[in-house]
């Protein structure tokens, strides 16, 4: 057993040896909210990593949806290839900058454990009925530190639930590995988004802007091969992660274009408006038949104390779209009784 328990030791060694000096190390961590005996081979970003990965909340993400509701074709994003695609870019980064690649693979797969069926068409009915009102990125951490292992959470590292709720634009993660995490998420989706649409026949690919495509490229792996190099050479070697002002004005001025003429456009929003119908009328329907919620969630509200509003959310957003979908039509649309 003593020669098990130093390869984790060897583990955190070699972190201080490879990493750079701004790096999170591993022996270093701010730790959990609840103290635990360490793994004998991994390190703690590693376990966190580990229990993001075979959360059921992980799991779900292959069903719920990124931006295209219910397309024809399985070569679409949905929430769960897109939180791969960003696992894959911030390891990427961190590798080349000599950063924690455990605990920015840990934050990348769970920046979006939160998301709503109906991507941010569900988020934004949700915020819209809710007086608590709700944000991904919240529910991302209520997800981990509440919602899952029913009622006690996934107990991960305050740098890890830091990432996660810190992965959007208006904030700011106190880790190097956090704030890759939050450019990759928009490296990943802007140019993910643009390949479905071109694939959707929404856009072509003269159709974008070339005062941009002439600064980051005219296919989407030449886009995603410039803005990961750009954050890399900007960063190498800097106590901060960033683009360059050219590269990351380019990266804007695709996400404004995505913004006017693809998230808006009728042929990939066309079923958007039904889909905040849905949840709306499911955040009603349980808020007003609570009894009807699974016991677990019974249990937040009855045994911890949570508002009955914030549990009618954690149910809903933890739905599929599929499951959200046969959940409506099981409560709304009658069914033919009798014997044939």
């Amino acid at each position: 057993m003593g020669k098990v328990k130093c390869i984790r030791k060897l583990r955190e060694e070699l972190e201080h040896k490879m990493l750079c000096e701004f790096a999170s190390f591993a022996d270093g961590s701010a730790g959990r909210d609840r103290k635990e005996e360490p793994d004998e081979i991994r390190t703690i970003y590693q376990r966190d990593r580990d229990r993001i990965l075979h959360c059921k909340s992980f799991r779900r993400l292959k069903h719920k949806t990124q931006v295209f509701l219910d397309p024809e074709g399985d070569h679409y994003r949905t929430r769960l290839t897109h939180t791969l695609e960003v696992a894959q870019i911030a390891r990427t980064i961190a590798r080349a900058l000599m950063l924690n690649e455990d605990l920015t693979e840990a934050i990348a797969l769970g920046h979006d454990l939160g998301h709503t069926p109906f991507g941010h068409a569900g988020e934004s009915a949700l915020n819209r009925v809710s007086p608590y009102g709700f944000r991904h990125n919240e529910q991302s951490v209520r997800v981990v530190e509440l919602l899952e292992k029913h009622g006690k959470g996934l107990n991960l590292t305050k740098e890890v639930r830091d990432g996660i709720r810190n992965h959007r634009s208006a904030c700011k993660p106190y880790t190097l590995e956090g704030k890759i995490v939050r450019l990759s998420d928009k490296i990943a989706y802007v140019n993910h988004d643009i390949d479905d649409a071109l694939r959707g026949g929404i856009l072509t690919e003269e159709d974008l802007p070339e005062e941009y495509t002439e600064v980051v490229g005219h296919s989407v792996a030449g886009r995603i091969d410039t803005m990961v190099k750009d954050v890399i050479f900007t960063s190498f070697g800097k106590n901060e992660v960033k683009m360059s002002e050219k590269v990351e004005g380019a990266m804007r001025g695709l996400r404004s274009f995505l913004m006017r003429e693809v998230y808006s456009n009728p042929a990939a929003k066309s079923e958007e408006t039904q889909a905040q119908r849905l949840v709306e009328y499911l955040y009603r329907y349980y808020l007003e038949n609570y009894e009807t919620l699974p016991e677990e969630y019974k249990r937040l509200a009855d045994e911890m104390g949570e508002p009955v509003e914030k549990v009618v959310c954690d149910y809903i957003a933890g739905m599929s779209d599929d499951f959200a979908i046969k959940t409506i039509k099981e409560i709304f649309v009658p069914v033919r009784w009798g014997k044939y």
